[in-house]
């Protein structure tokens, strides 16, 4: 079962500032992710939110999985020092 992928506007800006081999390994893990969805067991992060993360090197990719309609929402991506903050 594939999930589509769907941007929060932020994450797509802030792509843009992103150095060109990090946005291609950053691009080709949210492919995998939408084809090959991991464990939401061992993704999803503490607290009391929805949010799951799954790393690429130095960044992380924060994420909301939506079943009942098939879809992944990229809530935000960033380095790993200040990823977290603001959510």
């Amino acid at each position: 079962m594939e999930y589509f992928i769907e941007f929060r506007p932020s994450v797509l800006k802030s792509l843009k500032k992103f150095p060109k081999r990090d946005l291609v390994r950053v691009k080709k893990k949210i492919e995998n992710l939408g084809q090959n969805l991991p464990e939401p067991n061992t993704t999803k992060m503490k607290g009391n939110n929805s949010f799951h993360k799954v790393r690429t090197g130095d960044f992380r990719i924060i994420y909301e999985i939506h079943d009942d309609r098939l879809v992944i929402l990229i809530v935000k991506i960033g380095h790993r020092k200040d990823v977290y903050k603001g959510l």
